[in-house]
């Protein structure tokens, strides 16, 4: 089974490109990175202008045009899905109790600036005290909980700003 590529060419067409459609390609190379190219009898000069291997960005003039391509495999596509990208920056905006417990305290106030891993509030939970951190640099919207009460499992606790 050929392995199957998603490629996106200047943010705007999305195709589909088999590794056996890529192979069958009758190509040539002229210099390290210039091909000549033929596809259903007709002639084409490409030029790979400009490459990042880790970001799997390239600018590839044909017949001096010039098309922006982002080239993804099946494992960049699961990586994608699982939000694990290269660069990504995280997008929570809700914090949840990760258990049932109670409010010891809370560090924060609504309008409050925070950067990421700032110490929001501590929740007792089993005799232990657990200090919740902030998992991005952003601005306290609302906190729906004050200190002393009890907490139920995925009891919304604290939203920031978008």
């Amino acid at each position: 089974m050929s392995q199957l590529f998603k490629v996106n060419v200047n943010k705007s067409f999305d195709f589909d490109i088999s590794e056996t459609d890529s192979s069958n390609l009758n190509s040539t190379k002229v210099s390290a990175s210039k091909f000549h190219v033929l596809h259903d009898n007709s002639s084409y000069k490409v030029e790979i202008a400009t490459s990042n291997f880790n970001k799997k960005i390239y600018e590839v003039k044909v017949n001096n045009n010039t098309y922006n391509i982002n080239i993804l495999n099946n494992l960049d596509l699961l990586i994608k899905k699982m939000g694990f990208e290269i660069g990504s920056s995280k997008v929570v905006n809700i914090i949840k109790a990760p258990m049932p417990g109670l409010i010891l305290e809370i560090n924060v106030k609504i309008g409050q600036e925070v950067e990421e891993n700032d110490p929001l509030l501590i929740l007792e939970a089993m005799k232990m005290e657990n200090v919740i951190t902030s998992p991005r640099a952003g601005i306290i919207k609302s906190i729906s909980a004050k200190q002393g009460d009890a907490v139920e499992k995925n009891q919304l606790l604290i939203e920031f700003d978008a």
